[in-house]
């Protein structure tokens, strides 16, 4: 149960209150859009620690009964460029460890940009015309990036860009290699990645978790700066139905008139 509320943005004790609550909100959308074959509810899905819990609550549902993913289409946020899907930090090794191995999405309706495509601009291009084709994503759920990115939309990422390779920055290498036994060499250095617009004129609802100290800088720049390349989270701004789901480490320190 959340404690606080100031307008769009949701505190909580801690990650798994707030992980429990998104997921419980993500399964009472489902169910309340009862989906069908031929009109599926359409997810956006990130990777990373943050939305770990979540997943875990999702996986715990359905397996109490609680929810159906047969009719649930997903879009993943991103995968890196040159690693195949077997491998154990790609994005796709990543959801089926956490979420589709353990509940009823159908194989045809799960979709993560392939990180091997020989031809990455016709991948990133089928990739973005496929969302478009189910016509909206009506929740997309995400993490924040300790300087602002959202899915791989590094700093100077423009509003209206769509899915492409990105190259990654040094901080995001760098935070990212931790996965890769802090090897940076071992890191990928691009990425296929939804853009800006990708995810703001295409969704209904934006949900981004926010967690730990180490993203106080992060928060405090996405609900107080100016919308701005240099820091692409700011961009949320410009989404009607944008709810940021954080804990209270996330937020200490922040004085009451600067959210």
């Amino acid at each position: 149960m959340y404690v606080y509320i100031f307008e769009k943005l949701q505190l909580f004790e801690n990650s798994t209150e707030a992980s429990n609550s998104v997921a419980d909100y993500i399964i009472e959308k489902i169910n309340k859009f009862k989906p069908t074959e031929r009109k599926p509810f359409v997810l956006g899905l990130p990777t990373g620690s943050s939305p770990e819990k979540v997943y875990a609550r999702l996986v715990e549902q359905y397996k109490n009964g609680k929810v159906d993913f047969t009719n649930v289409v997903s879009f993943n946020m991103d995968e890196y460029y040159g690693l195949e899907a077997t491998h154990p930090q790609s994005y796709h090794y990543f959801m089926y460890h956490h979420l589709f191995n353990h509940v009823n999405f159908k194989s045809e309706n799960i979709n993560i940009l392939n990180g091997l495509a020989s031809d990455w601009e016709k991948e990133c291009h089928d990739y973005e015309a496929k969302i478009k084709k189910y016509g909206r994503i009506h929740l997309f759920l995400g993490g924040l990036g300790p300087e602002g990115h959202i899915a791989f939309n590094e700093a100077g990422s423009p509003r209206y860009s769509i899915t492409r390779k990105v190259t990654l920055v040094e901080s995001t290498i760098k935070a990212n290699s931790r996965f890769f036994n802090n090897d940076l060499s071992k890191v990928p250095k691009y990425a296929l990645s939804v853009g800006i617009s990708t995810i703001i004129d295409n969704s209904d609802e934006i949900i981004i978790v926010v967690y730990g100290k180490s993203k106080r800088y992060a928060l405090r720049k996405t609900v107080s700066s100016p919308e701005t390349a240099d820091f692409p989270s700011t961009y949320l701004q410009d989404h009607p139905d944008t709810t940021i789901y954080a804990d209270f480490e996330a937020i200490e320190g922040f004085e009451k008139s600067k959210l």
